[in-house]
């Protein structure tokens, strides 16, 4: 009886601490989850006070938060419109991966960590954060601009790799074979392309399906399929959150709107405990250590998202003011950047590598806002002061030369 009340005490003081951040950082305009990360390290290993009995029920809570934020980011999208933005602009997800995964892999090998480090943190370093972005293009009033389809399409790619790459981390950082490895990602390949199938041919029928009028119905109805097969992927090795993020994509219409509308809370709430988890499991020593290397990294992945957004924006005939407002508004790290750091620490590879993710993650979600606004400004006051060293100034016309009277 005592230490159930000890984990109620604890996980509400949790959720009532997480509300107070949230409400901070609403009012400052930035995004919370640099501050849901800070909460978890000042609770965890080495914190401020460590918690105990509630530790259990918010690994739990954390694992639903992952399965969430991928359901929901399923239901953004429909399985035309990602194989729509697969045709159409399947090169900006090549340079993306080029030029903002091997930082990671290269900086990986450069510190010893060794090959598996090297493929998580490239997924680190690669996948910018939706969710940030999101919300800053809402904030910044650009939603309705022409380079913002753009800058959802980069995304939107990105969440179709993770599809592929998170099968091969989970099987990388369990240690299987390479037999067995190539059988996980030939299933989740196979999944994947099955699920994409049935969601063009007949996601009316699925949708009709779980479709109810009444709210309650389609909540329960809507979570408990997810859970179901986000279950049944992890049995099979492919990963929980592939799972859920099919789910979303096998969803559309008025049932997509309606759960979208039902889970938010769920996900926001189960999502801010997932951060306060990772956070739990950082050691705040750890992180003075890695916080140069991640600041490096963080500097050179900054640039190379500019550089990625900058191009996507430009093969599509944007100005060049666009280019560089589609280039800063990527540069954010965020939610996903967490969970692949996560899948490392949870299998026990490379221990500094959760404290470089963290730091990683809070540099750049508090960046990424501000190249955001001010990338194209200052681009363009640059790009004036270049032009104008480099033309030759005007010579004034001199005055003829008068020959003298009498000559």
């Amino acid at each position: 009886m005592h230490s159930s009340a000890v984990l109620l005490i604890e996980f509400g003081s949790i959720i009532l601490g997480l509300g107070l951040l949230g409400r901070m950082a609403a009012r400052l305009s930035f995004s919370p989850i640099p501050l849901y990360l800070l909460a978890g390290l000042a609770f965890g290993e080495g914190g401020l006070l460590p918690l105990g009995a509630s530790e259990e029920f918010i690994a739990i809570g954390a694992e639903i938060g992952v399965i969430l934020l991928l359901l929901m980011l399923g239901l953004e999208y429909s399985a035309s419109d990602l194989v729509s933005n697969l045709k159409t602009h399947y090169p900006s997800g090549l340079v993306d991966f080029a030029l903002n995964a091997l930082p990671g892999a290269i900086a990986a090998l450069l510190l010893g960590w060794g090959p598996v480090a090297a493929v998580v943190l490239a997924g680190v370093t690669w996948i910018s954060s939706s969710g940030v972005i999101a919300k800053v293009l809402g904030d910044l009033g650009r939603i309705g601009n022409r380079e913002t389809p753009i800058i959802l399409s980069v995304l939107v790619l990105e969440d179709l790799a993770m599809a592929v790459y998170l099968p091969i981390v989970t099987a990388v950082v369990a240690g299987v074979s390479l037999a067995a490895g190539s059988v996980t990602l030939a299933i989740a390949l196979g999944v994947a392309g099955l699920v994409l199938f049935v969601a063009l041919r007949y996601g009316r029928v699925i949708s009709r399906f779980v479709s109810s009028d009444d709210p309650e119905k389609l909540l329960l109805v809507v979570l408990g399929l997810t859970i179901l097969v986000a279950g049944v992927a992890q049995q099979l090795q492919v990963s929980a959150a592939v799972g859920a993020f099919l789910v979303g994509i096998a969803l559309s219409g008025e049932v997509a709107e309606g759960a979208h509308t039902l889970l938010s809370p769920l996900r926001d709430l189960f999502a801010a405990v997932f951060f306060v988890f990772f956070g739990l499991h950082t050691d705040p020593a750890s992180i003075p250590p890695v916080l140069l290397p991640a600041l490096a990294l963080a500097v050179v992945t900054a640039a190379t998202k500019i550089a990625t957004g900058y191009w996507a924006a430009r093969r599509a005939g944007i100005s060049a003011k666009g280019r560089w407002r589609t280039g800063g508004a990527l540069v954010a790290r965020g939610e996903f950047s967490i969970v692949i750091a996560g899948l490392a620490v949870t299998a026990g590879i490379e221990p500094s590598l959760g404290p470089l993710a963290t730091a990683y993650v809070l540099i750049l979600v508090v960046v990424g806002p501000l190249t955001a606004r001010y990338t194209e400004p200052l681009a363009t006051l640059w790009t004036r002061r270049a032009t104008a060293r480099r033309e030759p100034q005007k010579q004034q016309p001199s005055e003829p030369e008068r020959t003298p009277v009498g000559d």
